[in-house]
């Protein structure tokens, strides 16, 4: 089969201006993943100062994370009706005005609304870098891009819970949001100068499509988000039913809709994005539900101090930040899933190897092993995977497709979380609190092996 011709849309979009764009996007992202370890490291304090209950400092989290998940598959669309440039712009000014706002909050109900649009404010921006690296970067480059992208990714989660504990212990927890509003107002005028307009896509969205996605998405992630803490009542398996019926009558009219499809058909008859989409939710699954386990069992297990254990994470965000870059750029050279192939089965192993270590309760020196296993796995699983899925698709797809990609991590992410904390909370008083976090560790791995499987199937010329 020949292999399908480079939807590159922008030739005019020279490789110097490229660079200057993806720069400039990468602040965005920067901010908006530094947000699920920043804040987390401030809700304690800001408990306290606000005099709010555990459940409502909890839902200063939650809430963010439902406003951003919850309307991926809208915004990413929204980029291909009225440009990625000018969507990604209202996201960041509006992220950066509710930080700001946040900073001044005057009762955690306040504090809790502005999470809300600021989640919304960073779902409109999310998607949008990846449709644009997707269109001015040409087929042969865009590993490389993905590997910078990934490694940038891979930074926030290091330097999060290390500038949250400063901010929070030098100058109080108020600041952890002034915090974002220089690099919000940073990312606005770097986009403004160096990303460029690109052409819309689309002429309308279905309006149906818009709704329905927004009741199936909310039904599910609120279910699997919720029904842990309320021991998984009957209107929580209501609320997951209504998610799943919805999402039942969102893809029966993406079928026939037409032209104004949120997620078009067309999408996923490209395989290697069908493919991606598997791989990547496995992804979001594994990868950011582990680190709970992982801190409670060096904390309460190991007895190291939170700051102690926070150190022994440090080299798998070290690792991953240096060879993400080399694993996107080996990506446009190799076979096609090749390097995702490592990541996966890196993955796997460091799974098996934290639940073995759990469960023999082992010297902490020794987790060091799987710690920098799990960095290399990042760096080899998430740039390839996002480069390869996303590569061959068309212009009018871009945006759809980014936010197909988007919402399958963050669903995964959501459906680890569930599972994995069903499992150490079931187990702790069965197995004892080693075997239950050891346990919670090896649920990802079956997933993972379909993971693995998935991108064994990558193939180089994308066949439809």
């Amino acid at each position: 089969m020949t292999p399908l011709p480079d939807p590159q849309p922008n030739p005019q979009v020279d490789k110097q201006q490229a660079w200057r764009a993806l720069i400039a996007l990468c602040v965005g992202l920067f901010m908006t993943l530094l947000d699920q370890s920043l804040v987390a490291v401030a809700l304690p304090r800001i408990r306290e100062d606000l005099d709010a209950s555990l459940n409502q400092v909890v839902w200063v989290s939650a809430v963010y994370l439902l406003a951003f998940a919850v309307p991926l598959l809208v915004t990413g669309r929204l980029g291909d009706r009225f440009g990625q440039r000018s969507v990604y712009l209202v996201g960041m000014a509006l992220f950066t005005a509710a930080a700001l706002a946040c900073a001044f909050a005057p009762t955690i109900e306040w504090l809790i609304a502005l999470r809300a649009v600021q989640g919304l404010g960073g779902s409109l921006l999310n998607p949008q870098p990846l449709s644009i690296i997707t269109r001015i970067f040409p087929r042969a480059r865009r590993g490389t891009a993905m590997g910078v992208w990934s490694a940038v990714a891979s930074s926030a989660g290091l330097f999060g819970p290390v500038i949250g504990g400063v901010l929070v212990g030098t100058v109080g927890w108020r600041w952890v949001f002034a915090f974002y509003v220089p690099l919000g107002l940073v990312s606005l005028v770097l986009v403004a100068r160096f990303v460029p307009r690109l052409p819309r896509s689309v002429g309308h969205i279905d309006l149906l499509s818009v709704v329905v996605s927004l009741i199936a998405v909310l039904g599910v992630v609120v279910a699997l988000q919720q029904g842990p803490e309320f021991d998984w009542a009957w209107w929580i398996w209501a609320v997951l039913a209504t998610g799943l019926l919805a999402f039942v009558v969102f893809i029966h009219r993406q079928l026939h809709v037409g032209a104004g499809a949120l997620v078009p058909p067309g999408l996923f008859r490209h395989r290697n994005f069908r493919l991606g989409i598997i791989a990547v939710s496995t992804l979001g699954f594994a990868v950011y539900s582990v680190n709970l386990p992982i801190m409670l069992y060096l904390q309460t297990g190991a007895g190291l101090s939170a700051a102690s254990a926070g150190l022994m994470l440090v080299p798998m965000g070290v690792l991953s930040v240096i060879l993400a870059p080399f694993a996107g750029r080996l990506t446009d050279r190799l076979a096609p899933g090749l390097l995702s192939k490592v990541g996966f089965g890196s993955l796997i192993a460091a799974m098996v190897l934290f639940g073995t270590f759990m469960h023999a309760g082992v010297p902490v020196g020794w987790f060091l092993l799987p710690v920098l296993l799990l960095g290399a796995a990042n760096a080899l699983a998430w740039s390839p995977n996002s480069a390869i899925t996303m590569r061959d698709l068309p212009t009018s797809l871009a945006g759809a497709g980014s936010g197909v990609y988007n919402t399958s991590r963050q669903v995964g992410a959501v459906l680890g979380a569930a599972a994995l904390g069903a499992v150490m909370q079931m187990g702790e008083g069965v197995t004892g609190f080693g075997a239950a976090m050891g346990n919670a560790m090896l649920v990802p791995v079956a997933l993972l092996v379909v993971g693995l499987l998935a991108v064994s199937r990558f193939q180089a010329d994308a066949p439809r």
